[in-house]
């Protein structure tokens, strides 16, 4: 099997839908050693910033010379994104070899009448294998939806589990509260285990905290607030800290809006029970460095500057409240031409209510999904907000459209769906603009 061969195996099974539930996954890890048993994971639910927090988590052990893993979804630009060590990509043929051996695990269990695991199933149990394999000293794992019935609720004993920003979405498989939302993040929390909590909306809040009650758990909740932000802009952001009677003075990352430095906050309190606690080694000189060169590309990401390009996924209510945040801090009073592709399952009006005022020129395109909303429909949606807008359904055309027609001072924002983001990254990158 080769790279593409795996590849083509992998979405393949696409077809198989979304199972929540473990049994498919536990029996395939069975057939494969358990290899999830024997890590010490740091598990990350919530809706926002999952992906930012497990970042600065792992750039801070890597720094100080541990093996890290680190699991993701979805990916930008490339599959190989998603399972990562030390800030590696798994390469394309360890990813084929390893992809070879849970297919033959997985014929195993369909010859056996069990179900044929779903696509998110089986990349899980590829991740698992891989960082086994390769002997990890962490893994930071993040959940692909939900929590109680997601894959990666298959480890039993995490070292810690973290929440981050709870808000509305998926709301189909998860419920149409922000208690139900909360209640399904909060099922990787396990029975005496750390728990490291983003400051909820007390609706999420209380139910966060009746399940650390119900299993004799720990909980952290980060202090956001006992922080000075003193330097800040398009290009990162310096900030004080005070955590647990530890001042930490011009702490550096790259990531850009006040909420990056508050998930770099909850990540900091995870580094200090694993410290504390835990007795891992970590000094101040890995944890200002790992900060300093956490990288999380298509959140609020600079990607041109003459015009002025930022991506960024914001495909929830939330995640544009961020970034309009942002927006009035650093590009304050600046003409912005918006360029958005969304899912249809995503909460697209609340999206769109948060950040077409921001805006003066708008463009829809397609995302390259089956979810997809298209930009027609898109724009139809922008039109009864009383925006005029263009829709160019080839992602590439919309890119070049919105670049040929922006002035000096204005600037591009690429918003909404991440599988658009990554598109456009790459679109970007290639410099064939």
């Amino acid at each position: 099997m080769n790279y593409n061969e795996a590849l083509e195996y992998i979405h393949g099974t696409y077809k198989f839908g979304r199972k929540l539930g473990l049994d498919n996954i536990t029996k395939l890890l069975e057939l494969l050693g358990n290899p999830h048993e024997d890590l010490n994971v740091i598990h990350v639910a919530g809706t926002n910033g999952k992906g930012s927090t497990c970042s600065f988590i792992s750039s801070i052990l890597v720094n100080q010379g541990y093996n890290v893993g680190l699991y993701t979804s979805p990916y930008l630009e490339t599959f190989t994104e998603r399972i990562r060590i030390n800030g590696e990509n798994i390469k394309e043929e360890e990813l084929a070899r390893v992809t070879q051996i849970v297919k033959e695990k997985v014929q195993v269990m369909v010859n056996r009448g069990y179900n044929h695991p779903t696509e998110f199933e089986i990349v899980t149990a590829i991740a698992f294998y891989y960082y086994k394999e390769q002997n990890v000293d962490f893994l930071v794992l993040e959940v692909g939806m939900g929590g109680r019935f997601d894959a990666t609720n298959v480890v039993k004993k995490p070292l810690i589990c973290v929440i981050t920003p709870i808000s509305m979405d998926h709301t189909d498989y998860l419920g149409d509260t922000l208690g139900k939302i909360a209640y399904e993040k909060g099922g990787i929390i396990k029975e005496n285990c750390d728990v490291v909590m983003y400051p909820q909306e007390k609706e999420a809040e209380d139910v966060i905290k009746d399940l650390v009650q119900e299993k004799n758990s720990i909980l952290t909740t980060a202090n956001i607030k006992d922080k000075e932000i003193i330097k800040g802009d398009i290009y990162g952001q310096t900030f004080n800290l005070n955590l647990n009677n530890e001042n930490y003075e011009r702490l550096e990352i790259k990531l850009i809006g006040d909420h990056q430095v508050n998930n770099a906050i909850l990540a900091l309190n995870v580094i200090n029970i694993l410290k504390n606690k835990y007795d891992f080694e970590i000094n101040k000189q890995s944890i200002y460095k790992g900060l300093k060169e956490t990288k999380w590309p298509g959140r609020i990401e600079l990607l041109m500057e003459k015009p002025l390009f930022i991506i960024d996924g914001a495909h929830n209510k939330d995640g544009a409240i961020s970034l309009t945040n942002s927006i009035d801090k650093y590009l304050n009073n600046k003409n912005i031409t918006l360029l958005i592709g969304m899912l249809k399952d995503k909460d697209v009006d609340s999206v769109l209510k948060v950040l077409i005022p921001k805006c003066s020129k708008i463009i829809t395109t397609t995302p390259d999904s089956d979810r997809a909303l298209t930009a027609k429909d898109l724009k139809e949606k922008i039109i009864d907000l009383g925006k005029e807008c263009i829709s160019i359904n080839d992602i590439e055309d919309a890119v070049k459209l919105s670049i040929n027609e922006c002035k000096e001072d204005e600037i591009i924002i690429c918003a909404g769906s991440l599988y658009m983001i990554g598109a456009v990254r790459s679109i970007i990158k290639k410099g064939d603009i």
